[in-house]
């Protein structure tokens, strides 16, 4: 972040909330990024196992803008929406039976996924086992970018591709929210990385620990990268069959971006290969990793834009430009 954004972010107008209640980003239909508004609204409280988080860092996922104007998994006919999954802040309150945290505990996570968590507000609640202490030596900024992208490369590349060390893993679209931390697991991980970029974004790649960066517009990736053992495929369409030509015999594609075809599947079971489709799930245990690889120094996200919470609309629109390198977060001010 440079001084400027971060004199803007300080200085960015806002109206303190009444007891009880909260600023909010709400919509009452599906669309564009200008059906996000900022409301006041009522301010939730923790049920048995939850706590209420006072947020100060909300991180954009390209899930949010899929939700925004789709409805999502939640179909096309539930507005009101609240949008938000990745948060980092304070625990105001806890509610029956949580063991874990107390009362201003510095917390980061992803509450409640596929199911919108509202996060994009001055406060959210949240099983409390969805969470995890937020690393020391990262602010809530960091933080808040770190839950969903960071989990999803987590449990595709540890959980079921098992990367090991002096294994090759190439990762797609390695500049991105999810892509530019899966480079960091792998590399920490103790593999050879390979990711796919534009030329302009190819410093940025290797600044993570990539050994190699193929730009996807000038050369073929099927064609340049041989012998991989684990394929992070977070684009879909035809990126799921020709990275299976890049594949040595045992080695296995991971896709984010859609629901494997069964012919892709049944192909790389004739090919003595693996194709599946992942998606991210709340985890405790996984959060903790992230956190620790974190406080190591292993983990580090890369702020594109921080904005105020009221600009929600502008930071979609940034998100689906597909020009940003990272991660984009709102603040709260609080």
């Amino acid at each position: 972040m440079t001084t400027t954004q971060a004199a803007q972010t300080a200085q960015a107008p806002r109206q303190t909330s009444a007891p009880h209640s909260m600023r909010a980003i709400t919509q009452t239909a599906f669309g564009g990024p200008e059906v996000l508004r900022l409301a006041e609204t009522d301010r939730p409280e923790p049920g048995p196992a939850e706590v209420l988080v006072r947020i100060h860092a909300a991180a954009v996922n390209p899930t949010d803008v899929w939700h925004r104007a789709t409805g999502g998994l939640a179909g096309t006919d539930l507005p009101p929406v609240r949008l938000g999954w990745d948060l980092s802040g304070t625990v105001e309150a806890v509610g029956i039976g949580v063991t874990l945290f107390r009362p201003g505990d510095e917390v980061f996570g992803m509450p409640r996924h596929p199911v919108p968590a509202g996060t994009y507000a001055e406060y959210a609640t949240s099983p409390a086992r969805h969470l995890a202490h937020k690393p020391a030596g990262l602010d809530h900024v960091q933080a808040a970018a770190l839950p969903l992208a960071g989990l999803t490369a987590w449990q595709a590349l540890v959980d079921t591709a098992d990367v090991q060390p002096g294994q090759r893993v190439l990762v797609h679209a390695a500049a991105g929210g999810v892509g530019h931390l899966a480079v960091q697991i792998a590399k920490a991980r103790g593999a050879y990385v390979i990711g796919t970029a534009s030329a302009a974004k190819h410093g940025f790649v290797r600044s993570l620990g990539a050994d190699e960066v193929v730009d996807y517009r000038t050369a073929d990736f099927a064609e340049t990268v041989t012998d991989a053992d684990v394929v992070l495929d977070t684009i879909g369409g035809a990126y799921g069959p020709r990275s299976l030509r890049t594949l040595r015999p045992g080695g296995i594609v991971v896709s984010l971006a859609s629901p494997a075809e069964a012919a892709l599947a049944e192909e790389a079971e004739r090919l003595g290969l693996r194709a599946v489709f992942m998606a991210v799930e709340a985890d405790h245990a996984g959060m903790r990793e992230i956190a620790a690889f974190a406080a190591r120094g292993e983990l580090r996200p890369h702020i594109a834009e921080i904005l105020p919470l009221a600009k929600a609309g502008a930071a979609h629109e940034l998100s689906q430009s597909g020009r940003t390198s990272g991660k984009i977060v709102l603040t709260t001010g609080l």
